[in-house]
């Protein structure tokens, strides 16, 4: 037997846990998981917005969700651009693994949708200028993983 995620109007609540830090980029990606959520079926009264400080804040959030029962799906959207310092190397390190930590530990798809970038203009490609939205893609993903989820055994 073949198990598939597809892309009909999923049902239940999803979030989207956004990070402030780099708004100007990160507000696109939000865009484009309404964006994307809309097209797939998913109404504005079915999304909320959660706001943390940065990428790093967002694990802790997103498990929290998680575990509520409240939601079909996650959405971490972020964007982590790399500086002068090693910074960027453990915010980025601690957003990866805490958000793949938070789908693990509550069970429902937590969807990683946060930019790590070379160079603002990499970023800014990535939140829709040349390279597609992030966050449209990541809204697409946790639609298609809600959908596979229901079919699995277990």
């Amino acid at each position: 037997m073949l198990y598939e995620g597809d892309f009909s109007p999923p049902a239940g609540r999803f979030a989207l846990v956004a990070a402030r830090f780099n708004a100007f980029v990160v507000d696109q990606l939000v865009g484009g998981a309404v964006d994307a959520l809309k097209r797939h079926g998913v109404s504005d009264d079915r999304v909320d917005l959660v706001r943390v400080p940065g990428s790093y804040e967002i694990p802790l959030v997103a498990q929290r969700l998680g575990k509520s029962g409240r939601y079909a799906a996650i959405i971490c959207l972020g964007c982590i651009i790399r500086g002068d310092t090693d910074h960027y190397d453990h915010v980025a390190g601690a957003a990866t693994s805490g958000i793949a930590s938070a789908a693990l530990a509550c069970g429902i798809p937590v969807i990683f949708g946060v930019l790590t970038c070379e160079t603002l203009e990499q970023a800014i490609h990535r939140a829709g200028a040349k390279a597609g939205n992030k966050g449209f893609e990541a809204a697409v993903t946790a639609v298609e993983m809600v959908n596979l989820l229901k079919q699995l055994p277990g």
